[in-house]
C-alpha cells in the first residue's frame, strides 16, 4: 500500500511507501478527531478493507453510511453484525445498486457502532434534479448554505466534472441539476453526522465516496460551516497513484480495479 501525505494548502506532497499487508498505525490526528471521513472508490475492495481496519481501530460511537437510507440503517440489530447474509437481506442491499455486499460487510462488522443512513431517497433525488433543493432538504437548508449560489469558479469546475462523468453525452449547461443533487447529498451527509454527534457522541466515522469526502466542497466544508469547533480528519483513497482532487489529510493508494469503460454504452448508442 502507498500512503500519500498531502498538506492542505501547503502545495507539497510527501510519498511514503508501505508493503502490501503491512500494519501501519493510524495518524494521531485521526485517532483524536471527533469525525473521521473515509473516502473510497466504490468498487475497490482494498479501499473497503482499509475502511474496515480504520473502523476497527477507531471503534466509533456511530458510522454514517452514504449507501444507506435512514430506514435501512434502522433495520440493523446487534445480532446481525455477525450474520453477513442476514444483514445484507435486512438492509435490502441487493436492490440498492451498490457493489457487492461482501466488500462492504467487513466495515459493517468492524465495530458495535450505531449505524446512520445518509442516502437521499431516490424519489427525492428525482425531484431535486429540477426542483427546489432547499425545500427538499427541509429546515436548516440556509444553515447548510443551500440558499446560496455557488461561486462561479466552483460551479464551472463542478459542471466540468459532471460533463466528464456523463461521458460528454449530455450538454454541459444542462447538468446543473446534477450539481444540485450533489450539494443535497453532501449537506444530508453532514446533517446526519451532526445528528449522530448529538445522539451518541464522538467519534463518528463516515463511509462515502472520495467526491463527498473532499475538503474543498464536500462534507467537511458543510461541517466547518455548521459545527466549526468539531475536529475532522479526512482520508482519501486513490488508485494507481492518481491523487483525488479536493484536499485530504491523508491519501492511501491501491491498485486500480479492472472495470469496463463506463462510456461504452454511450459510445455504442445508435
Amino acid at each position: 500500500m502507498k500512503a500519500i501525505l498531502s498538506g492542505i494548502g501547503l502545495g507539497a506532497v510527501v510519498v511514503a511507501s508501505m508493503a502490501w499487508g503491512e500494519e501501519a498505525a493510524l495518524p494521531e490526528t485521526a485517532m483524536q478527531a471527533s469525525v473521521v471521513i473515509l473516502g473510497e472508490t466504490h468498487d475497490n475492495p482494498v479501499h473497503h478493507a482499509v475502511q474496515a481496519d480504520w473502523v476497527e481501530a477507531i471503534q466509533p460511537k456511530a458510522v454514517v453510511f452514504e449507501m444507506l437510507t435512514a430506514e435501512q440503517a434502522a433495520a440493523d440489530t446487534p445480532g446481525l453484525r455477525t450474520d453477513q447474509v442476514g444483514l445484507e437481506a435486512a438492509l435490502g442491499w441487493a436492490d440498492s445498486g451498490w457493489p457487492e455486499f461482501a466488500m462492504y460487510y467487513p466495515v459493517f462488522a468492524a465495530s458495535d457502532a450505531a449505524f446512520y443512513g445518509a442516502a437521499v431517497p431516490r424519489e427525492t433525488v428525482r425531484a431535486a434534479f429540477g426542483g427546489n433543493v432547499m425545500a427538499l432538504f427541509g429546515p436548516g437548508a440556509d444553515v447548510y448554505g443551500l440558499d446560496r449560489a455557488l461561486p462561479e469558479a466552483q460551479l464551472s469546475a463542478r459542471l466540468d466534472l459532471q460533463f466528464d462523468a456523463h461521458c460528454e453525452a449530455m450538454p454541459r449547461d444542462a447538468l446543473g441539476g446534477m450539481v444540485d443533487i450533489q450539494r443535497l447529498r453532501d449537506a444530508t451527509l453532514a446533517q446526519t453526522v451532526v445528528q449522530a454527534l448529538e445522539e451518541v457522541g464522538s467519534p463518528v466515522v463516515v463511509i462515502t465516496g472520495n467526491g463527498h469526502a473532499r475538503r474543498d466542497w464536500g462534507v467537511p466544508s458543510y461541517l466547518s460551516r455548521v459545527v466549526p469547533e468539531v475536529p475532522v480528519f479526512v482520508l482519501g483513497q486513490s488508485e494507481d497513484g492518481g491523487m483525488p482532487e479536493g484536499g485530504f489529510d491523508l491519501v492511501l493508494d491501491a491498485p486500480a480495479v479492472e472495470r469496463p469503460d463506463p462510456c461504452e454504452a454511450f459510445l455504442n448508442r445508435e
